[in-house]
């Protein structure tokens, strides 16, 4: 079982948990005063399949579906629910540290969130509107550059597109307009500051390597201030400083330097965030003790190293928001708040083209610069790559000039609109869109081409997606992303143009070696990993007409990003046979361009299916098709069936291994569940006759044969997925269960027996937290209302216990969570009875977490417990 447990310093050693300061404390003027940011940039490249727009399973990320699940549920959720625990264990309080810490996060990041975690999505923007209230309207948010491109290697239409993007991206989610952006890598060049001042933003984040010069702002008296050389990154990150860009200083962006240093070591010193005090003292370091009226303390760092990259140290961070930072009289702000109230006395030059994560300007993302390298591996790669994406850029850029004039009235000022289509995918975001920009009223076919020529420019934009070159190696799953990405890209363009600029991309590609011995360059590469990653329309069907063997459709079906529309179905079964025929509409969500297409899928038996796909063509065809292929299956001969299929499809043929790989996966499993319940039942009777002889081996200290300890393990874990299964069915078969339970797990220490139950796991996770709802409903189900419910907060404790016996890995932080925001929120006027039972078992101060929602009885509490130390 687990609950996030303290940590050295990161538990909480005094009574109460700090509140957030009075507005009268962060507005104070005129006095010397410390501010501090910790400032993450939280961030996952795109990795959605351009075909299907959707993340297909990562096996390297198991045992969850893909990396941006993983680290969610490492990073992002934590971050939003950090716990401050007492020296007990028992968690004393909830932070959110996006409320108390300046973030951005990236654009594609969010929106899956927004699909895939909405309790984690939904804090984040509470968050901002919270830190907004506190700070005069600042919120802790900042936009970021689209999707991570490194700016200054980019033309500046994609320039101009990537921040329009990231702005508005913002604005949708946030409901606001930024005043800060984040830039991939923070790479920053003269052009990539002209844009963000035309695009009315007020401040960048940079590291202080990537100033040249700094003086203060001229004034009446000192008109023309020294320059100071800041070359080796010696510049004060204390205070913010203003970059102009012409003569007149008409035009400026304000920057903010991070302290270099300090967020060096959050990064990659694993001993300045193990406790609260230890990271506050580090900060301490860099306080100016002078005549200035204020100054900030400022560090940046990846947002993942509080949770993902460094396990629980979200917890250092959140006490230091709550009390660390408060006990040193240090504010809590952002940078825009602290800009509104200390506007910059100093002006700055930055070098020519740098990023923080490159000491030879940009070169990691463009050339073999040594950045990155690992292993004695060469980065010669690199260059060949990004000419040959520069060159497929122009080239694209060529077809959408040519074409795009056709369609669409502005086709650049369409493409900078787009987002809004990316952002909302309806049917009705979409005319609306085309009803602005497209020239007259266009037919179906013209208005296809549009959204392609768009959908081309939007991949060509994601094909320079930053982490295709940051690492040391091209075949990486980064460098295969960014190639997916330009090979739809090509795609879409030959639709569009009849050009097919794949054989010259490719050709270019080859110039890139790789250091992995299965690839011997980047032509090899795209043709292994690229081209065998294209999806067709035949493919959909197909994965359609399969899985409707096992899956009982409805009318509209959605398959990854395609609507599916059934217009005839039906099923026949003949001893092992099983034949489906059928007509389906698939649409594009994404073009909206639709094919009409018969299916017959044959099943075999076992792992073997046959199935043909083609266009429709006439209902005659397709009911003489119809009959022919179930008249051939009633004579239950396979090879007449799959020769008439044969004979009457001209189209594509497909088998299991073409499905979509998450399918295939559902599909094999479902198969192989008679298999292995057959399986299971002849293990248990193995067990059950020998149990006396595992037993004995047990009692004399005597290693159990293999053989027996499988069937032992087999056997029990049968059991206990059965039990677990009848928790949720009724109360009577809830009662039995846990005897269930609780007697297997005596069984298991007695024969000293692990049990492998992942999904058993989940199962329990998922009763635990449905209960815990029902218990902490305002109104319950009548069923429910005559539970004792004191005697339901028991049998979750003996559950929970069993789980510890069994040394499962169950996750109760969801339960907790619930549990201790009621208590805070008051949301249960009496905490004596089951409420307290409930929350004792799962480790809850439950006079802390209730106090919590009273000042007085939190200021009360404190007082208290400092007397008592």
């Amino acid at each position: 079982m687990t609950l996030n447990s303290p940590s050295s310093e990161l538990a909480l050693d005094t009574a109460a948990t700090a509140t957030p300061q009075p507005q009268e404390a962060i507005d104070t003027a005129g006095i010397t005063q410390t501010y501090v940011t910790v400032h993450g940039h939280f961030y996952q490249p795109p990795r959605e399949n351009p075909y299907l727009d959707a993340i297909e399973r990562q096996p390297s990320a198991a045992p969850f579906h893909d990396w941006n699940e993983r680290i969610a549920y490492e990073c992002y959720r934590p971050n939003a629910f950090a716990r401050i625990f007492n020296d007990s264990g028992d968690l004393v309080d909830l932070v959110n540290n996006y409320e108390f810490m300046s973030f951005n996060i990236g654009p594609t990041l969010m929106a899956w969130l927004d699909e895939h975690e909405p309790e984690t999505y939904t804090k984040i923007l509470e968050a901002d509107r919270l830190s907004a209230a506190r700070l005069n309207g600042h919120g802790n948010a900042i936009a970021q550059v689209y999707n991570h491109i490194i700016m200054p290697l980019a033309n500046r239409r994609d320039k101009q597109t990537q921040v329009r993007w990231g702005m508005a991206d913002f604005r949708k989610r946030f409901g606001r307009d930024p005043e800060g952006m984040w830039l991939a890598e923070t790479a920053i060049d003269v052009e990539t500051v002209q844009v963000l001042i035309e695009e009315g933003l007020r401040f960048v984040i940079l590291a202080p390597s990537q100033v040249a010069r700094c003086r203060p702002l001229p004034t009446t008296n000192q008109p023309n201030p020294d320059w100071l050389d800041v070359t080796d990154g010696q510049i004060d990150p204390a205070r913010p400083y203003r970059c102009f860009m012409d003569d007149d200083r008409s035009r400026y962006l304000d920057v903010f330097f991070y302290d270099g240093p300090i967020s060096g070591e959050m990064g990659f010193n694993d001993e300045i965030l193990q406790g609260s005090r230890t990271f506050a003292d580090r900060l301490a370091l860099a306080v100016h003790h002078d005549d200035r009226p204020a100054q900030l303390i400022s560090v940046a760092t990846d947002g993942e190293t509080f949770g993902h990259h460094k396990t629980g140290k979200e917890k250092c961070i959140a006490y230091c928001f709550r009390r660390e930072f408060a006990d040193r009289g240090w504010q809590v702000t952002n940078f825009g708040h602290y800009l509104s109230l200390h506007p910059p006395t100093w002006e700055c030059i930055l070098k020519d083209v740098t990023a923080w994560s490159c000491s030879h300007g940009v070169d990691r993302w463009q050339d073999d610069c040594g950045c990155g390298s690992g292993g004695g591996t060469q980065q010669q790669w690199r260059k060949p790559l990004r000419d040959s994406l520069n060159w497929l850029r122009d080239e694209l850029i060529v077809i959408y000039e040519k074409y795009a004039p056709e369609v669409l009235r502005d086709p650049w000022a369409a493409r900078n609109d787009y987002i809004d289509v990316v952002l909302d995918r309806s049917q009705d975001m979409m005319y609306r869109f085309l009803a602005e920009h497209q020239i007259g009223e266009l037919d179906i076919e013209r208005r296809t081409d549009a959204l392609h020529l768009l959908e081309m420019q939007r991949h060509s934009l994601l094909m320079f997606t930053s982490c295709g070159w940051f690492f040391e190696e091209i075949s990486r799953p980064e460098g295969t992303q960014i190639l997916r990405y330009a090979a739809r890209a090509i795609e879409l363009a030959g639709i569009v143009s009849g050009i097919n600029l794949e054989p010259e991309f490719v050709s270019r590609l080859a110039a890139a070696l790789t250091n992995d011995p299965g690839y011997s360059d980047g032509a090899d590469l795209y043709h292994q990993a690229v081209t065998t990653a294209k999806v067709t329309w035949g493919q959909v069907a197909a994965h359609y007409a399969i899985a409707s063997l096992f899956n009982a459709y409805p009318e509209r079906h959605r398959v990854y990003c395609y609507e599916a529309d059934r217009l005839d179905y039906q099923i026949q079964r003949f001893g092992t046979l099983a034949l489906a025929i059928g007509q389906v509409r698939l649409t594009s969500e994404i073009s909206r361009e639709s094919q009409h297409l018969i299916f017959a899928a044959l099943h075999l038996g076992g792992l073997d299916f046959h199935c043909c796909i083609q266009p429709f063509r006439d209902r005659l065809t397709y009911s003489q098709l119809k009959d022919s292929l179930f008249s051939s299956l009633t004579a239950a001969s396979t090879a007449q069936v799959i020769l008439q299929m044969s004979r009457l499809f001209d189209g594509e043929t497909f088998a299991l291994n073409d499905l979509f790989a998450e399918e295939e996966y559902r599909i094999v499993q479902q198969l192989s569940r008679d298999t292995l319940t057959e399986l299971d039942r002849l293990y248990t009777q193995v067990y059950r006759d020998n149990y006396s002889l595992i037993a004995a081996y047990r009692r004399t200290d005597r290693d159990v044969p293999p053989e027996l300890q499988v069937a032992a393990e087999v056997a029990l874990r049968y059991r206990f997925n059965h039990a677990v299964a009848d928790l949720s069915r009724s109360n009577t078969k809830r009662v039995s269960a846990l005897d269930e339970l609780g007697a297997i797990a005596t069984e298991a220490e007695r024969i000293d027996c692990l049990l492998n139950v992942p999904q058993a796991c989940l199962d329990i996770e998922a009763f635990i937290e449905a209960t815990i709802h029902k218990l902490l409903a305002p109104h319950t189900p009548d069923d429910f209302d005559s539970i004792d419910r004191p005697a339901y907060v028991r049998e979750l404790s003996h559950l929970i216990e069993v789980c510890q016996r069994l040394e499962l890995i169950i996750d109760l932080n969801r339960a907790q969570e619930s549990v201790f925001l009621t208590l805070r929120n008051g949301r249960v006027p009496n905490i004596t009875g089951y409420v307290m039972q409930l929350a004792q078992v799962l480790r809850i101060d439950v006079a802390r977490a209730s106090s919590g929602n009273d000042q007085t009885a939190a200021v009360r509490l404190a007082a208290e417990t400092l007397t008592d130390r």
